[in-house]
């Protein structure tokens, strides 16, 4: 029945319990006959907080639907793509507490979101942004992240982080976070590993925008022997008119130095500052008198930043000039139509349910349609029945 809901954008369980009472159609799906009773609408809350979740059943049912799709021969597993859309939480905009404490009461503590909200921030994946405090808060949903990136200028979100076989643009995994880009870095990570995990699937090249372009997350794709297929994030190359930038400076690897366009050297102790970062310095001296440094710098000397994980950086700028990597992005805009089915056919552009649970339930509901709607279009194609048999 939830099924239902999610292919035909119900957007009430109340509404739900009426339709399929007087449709066979829905009847049959759910296996119930015409003397049958249907379910209570309230059954769905309890089964939801309580052994839907427990049992990760819905979990179970997209990871059964997607070993479907690999036996149908639509995952190759060679190429994958992942993007995130932020979707709207269930939380007014209007109703916001400012910064991130809330003086919650104990009639707000009893609700189910911020309950969890609150035993989470105590646990290891904390809902809140450790780099920085929240500007503000939902009091009624509190784990859903304050931006300014949904169809709002600003609202509360959640983000849906898709994993895709760009062959068929199968689902393979998904995963909700707060609408934070840090975290669906995170989040990609972990559908990478899990999809290797439990289904023995480690793709060739994983292709993204530039917002997984980040050394950390290039680092761990390259260590992993994947080719990422992902814009580099790099403002190195910003710089003033006629001013050297990073790229005028060659890294020498053996030495572990930079040599500037003058011949001299910048070193680094070693240091990594913020866990991401090196500094290399020249000598004062030379930067004295150095003819050119109106163009290098205006300090007493020039400093350049270097990425710990500045070696995959380089690694994927070659990539960038690679046929491979041009066929890739052209691939991996089907994600995108993936997400506009999402808002505009299965009409999932605002959440039903409240918190981190609730959103992943969603999330969940409607990639298992989406894959299962995959399913039935190849199934559907004479020629397709004449290959598989």
């Amino acid at each position: 029945m939830l099924l239902v809901v999610y292919c035909y954008s119900i957007r009430s369980e109340r509404r739900l319990c009426q339709e399929v009472e007087l449709n066979l159609a829905y009847r049959w799906f759910c296996r119930l006959g015409l003397e049958d009773e249907v379910p209570d609408h309230s059954t769905f809350s309890v089964n939801r907080h309580g052994r839907f979740r427990e049992s990760d059943i819905l979990r179970s049912v997209f990871e059964e639907v997607m070993r479907r799709c690999m036996a149908m021969g639509l995952v190759g597993g060679e190429g994958f793509a992942v993007d995130a859309s932020v979707i709207e939480a269930d939380a007014s905009r209007y109703r916001r507490v400012e910064g991130s404490e809330v003086a919650w009461t104990q009639t707000e503590r009893a609700r189910w979101p911020v309950r969890a909200y609150l035993a989470a921030l105590d646990g290891e994946n904390t809902p809140a942004n450790p780099e920085r405090a929240a500007k503000a808060l939902s009091p009624t949903d509190p784990a859903a992240a304050w931006t300014t990136r949904g169809r709002h200028k600003v609202m509360f979100g959640y983000s849906l982080n898709f994993l895709i076989d760009t062959e068929a643009a199968v689902i393979v995994d998904v995963e909700a976070t707060p609408t934070r880009i840090s975290q669906e870095g995170d989040a990609s990570e972990t559908m990478i590993e899990r999809t290797q995990g439990r289904f023995g699937l480690k793709p060739a090249a994983v292709a993204g925008d530039v917002a997984y372009g980040t050394g950390e997350m290039l680092g761990w794709l390259v260590g992993r022997n994947i080719d990422p297929h992902i814009p580099v994030w790099d403002r190195s190359a910003i710089g003033a008119a006629g001013s050297f930038t990073r790229a005028d400076f060659t890294y020498d690897r053996e030495r572990d130095v930079y040599i500037c366009p003058g011949g001299k050297t910048l070193r680094s102790s070693g240091t990594v500052l913020d866990g991401t970062t090196l500094k290399y310095i020249a000598r004062r001296s030379d930067c004295e008198r150095c003819p050119l440094k109106p163009r290098c710098t205006k300090g007493r000397e020039r400093r350049l930043s270097r990425d710990v994980n500045e070696y995959a950086r380089d690694y994927t700028r070659v990539l960038m000039k690679t046929d491979a990597y041009r066929q890739s992005g052209r691939r991996r805009k089907v994600i995108e139509t993936l997400f506009g089915d999402v808002k505009r056919n299965l009409g999932l552009s605002r959440l039903r349910l409240r918190g981190l649970a609730g959103a992943r339930d969603e999330f969940l509901l409607t990639a298992i349609v989406q894959n299962l709607k995959c399913l039935v279009g190849h199934a559907a194609n004479p020629r397709n029945r004449l290959i598989n048999a």
